[in-house]
């Protein structure tokens, strides 16, 4: 078995190689990137709306298996052909990059298709359904050369970047032995499909939305609020944790969690959702320190933060600022605020490393690594049992 040092020095000869390679369109300064979206719900509009801010892409086409949301999206750039095939719109040459914001089952084989036709892809987290659909991402992307950020926008938010910088490469909270996340009451999780769904419309492909998974027949609650189903997702371990679990990632500069352990269950939403309205999450790393996640549903409590504990001081961090608190009496706290909403500088990023072809800040994988973590906390959760894993070779050891 290779050592951790022996993997990280062929990944950085990995990323080294890459950004050398060769790219096929040559991009001025001023061009515009042919973009195309595929799965055009909630997210996926507002995120391409903060692409088309940006004043350096041009919507050439859009996928989704409804044809309202294909509808709305060319009310907004009229000269994008709609598709309900993404495979049918990968098929256009002039398309430079793709965001995908289809539901997480679909994400890791819509991808590898998007890679595999020489897109570069902008693709939302959590990357994968499952831990093995990783490599396989990754592997596209490197042979064909691509650009792949995954959406976990706070690895270009300028207070976290901040933060890191500040306080965990310095060193300045001393030996973290504790990641505490939360994120409470996120109502996403809790919606209702609309008197409109409640009969299959006509011009919704059910077929296609649920793709790889067995056939059932149509279910309003399973289109619209796809994220109460583990067929679908991870709930909001995938869907909340693998954002939090990310950051402390990055602040760790570590990703190789060992261990992992899971409680909870739907102890209040008793509407048919397979997805826990309440979980705990607990992993563990080899150097000596353990993250947790906690998420309720219940509508009594809410909010969602990262809490770094270390033996100098602690950091509290939101997408909205940090805290930095040192030990001591009467310690003196630091407060950052964040500038701007992550999710531009996110975009941002994808867009000048489809230019420059350097590794993103979210590159895929580290999407990948951080997607994992979260399926071993859900993994943990099914099957009831504290799960031993070996990082290196990405597998759960046997009991």
């Amino acid at each position: 078995m290779q050592d951790r040092s022996t993997t990280r020095r062929q990944a950085l000869r990995t990323a080294a190689a890459f950004t050398a390679a060769s790219y096929s369109r040559v991009m001025g300064a001023n061009d515009r990137i042919n973009l195309a979206l595929i799965g055009a719900g909630e997210r996926g509009f507002g995120v391409l709306g903060t692409f088309l801010n940006t004043k350096q892409v041009e919507l050439t086409a859009v996928a989704d298996i409804y044809a309202p949301k294909i509808d709305r999206v060319q009310t907004k750039s009229p000269n994008a052909k709609g598709y309900s095939d993404h495979r049918k719109l990968l098929e256009q040459k002039n398309i430079d990059a793709v965001q995908i914001a289809t539901p997480d089952h679909w994400h890791s084989g819509i991808a590898i298709d998007a890679l595999n036709a020489g897109k570069d892809v902008y693709v939302e987290k959590p990357l994968t359904l499952t831990i093995e659909q990783g490599p396989p991402i990754v592997k596209a992307a490197r042979i064909n050369n691509r650009i792949c950020q995954v959406g976990m926008q706070q690895r270009s938010g300028q207070h976290y970047l901040q933060a890191k910088r500040e306080y965990f490469d310095t060193g300045k909270l001393g030996k973290i032995t504790m990641a505490r996340t939360w994120w409470h009451g996120n109502t996403y999780h809790l919606r209702k499909a609309p008197s409109e769904f409640q009969t299959k419309p006509s011009n919704l492909d059910w077929a296609r939305f649920l793709g790889p998974l067995k056939w059932r027949d149509y279910d309003p609650q399973q289109y619209y609020n796809f994220r109460a189903y583990l067929d679908y997702g991870g709930g909001q371990v995938t869907d909340l944790f693998t954002h939090w679990i990310d950051v402390v990632h990055m602040f760790m500069g570590q990703d190789n969690p060992i261990s992992a352990s899971a409680a909870g269950g739907v102890y209040h939403y008793k509407d048919g959702r397979t997805a826990p309205d309440t979980i705990n999450v607990l992993l563990q790393y080899p150097k000596e320190w353990t993250a947790t996640f906690e998420a309720t549903l219940a509508p009594g409590i809410n909010g969602a933060a990262i809490e770094m504990c270390g033996t100098e001081g602690k950091l509290y961090i939101t997408r909205q600022e940090f805290i930095y608190t040192p030990v001591g009496r009467n310690p003196q706290t630091v407060t950052v605020k964040s500038p701007r909403d992550q999710t531009i500088d996110h975009v941002e990023n994808f867009l000048d490393c489809c230019r420059s072809r350097k590794l993103p800040n979210g590159d895929v994988q580290i999407g990948h690594r951080s997607a994992m973590a979260s399926h071993l906390g859900n993994i943990a959760y099914v099957q009831k049992r504290t799960l031993h894993f070996d990082p290196d070779r990405e597998e759960i050891l046997p009991l």
